[in-house]
């Protein structure tokens, strides 16, 4: 792959994400095109990654962080100084996460990693946002994680809104619109409605990911990615699969 002062090649990049015919719009995100030249900034990429993970052994690992984490046995991996600096010039992270912002829930305690292990992309609702797609498309094209991980949780406020459905200041609404139609299929009143909701949501995103994204549904066809959905217990600290 040719570079020109730290800048990956327009063509190669295209070629890396095989999106040639589509032109630059889904990866935008991570460059500036400016008309008349040919190339576009990307931070740190290098998909030559020396020690791929594959996707089962990615989610084996983060289900052991998880079981660390939630029976008090945490390792506190790869947080040390020496790591630090061992990470510092390039990033491969083994796993991505598209979590909540809900401050309970970050992503690298819960799973007991540390530096450069997880590419982790968190706004309200998990929502598969065009800008989180772009990010989880940087993630898995440039940077060569081969597992996407869409991360809910109990009580999340966002889906409760949803539910509620009632008018929000700002542009918090604009989070709330795309958690409404996971709302579909769930009996609002029976049950744990709002865990029912959830759940719901993180299917729906997960789906949103295969369908919105040209980059993720290639590399999933071409068995280089999986996307799954989990279920994250802020009360007893313990994930679950979602199918």
């Amino acid at each position: 792959m040719s570079k020109i002062n730290g800048f990956v090649g327009r063509r190669d990049l295209l070629k890396l994400v095989g999106v040639g015919g589509l032109g630059i719009g889904a990866i935008a995100t991570f460059g500036s095109i400016i008309p008349g030249t040919e190339q576009i900034a990307i931070a740190d990429a290098n998909p030559a990654n020396p020690n791929p993970v594959n996707a089962s052994e990615a989610w084996k690992r983060l289900l052991a962080g998880n079981q660390r984490f939630a029976s008090q046995k945490r390792q506190y991996p790869h947080q040390s100084l020496e790591h630090l600096q061992l990470v510092a010039p390039t990033q491969y992270p083994f796993a991505t996460i598209l979590g909540c912002a809900d401050s309970r829930v970050p992503a690298e305690i819960i799973f007991d990693q540390g530096l450069g292990d997880l590419f982790v992309v968190r706004v309200a609702g998990n929502v598969a946002s065009d800008t989180a797609i772009g990010s989880l498309e940087y993630a898995t094209a440039i940077l060569g994680s081969q597992l996407i991980v869409v991360l809910g949780h109990r009580r999340c406020g966002a889906v409760t809104a949803a539910i509620k459905n009632e008018p929000l200041p700002g542009r918090i609404g604009f989070i709330i619109e795309n958690i409404k139609p996971a709302l579909a299929k769930v009996k609002i009143g029976t049950g744990d409605a709002v865990k029912d909701a959830v759940i719901a949501n993180i299917q729906y995103q997960v789906e949103k990911l295969h369908q919105n994204s040209v980059i993720l549904a290639k590399l999933v066809r071409e068995g280089q990615l999986k996307i799954v959905g989990a279920f994250y217990d802020i009360d007893t600290g313990k994930i679950s699969f979602i199918k």
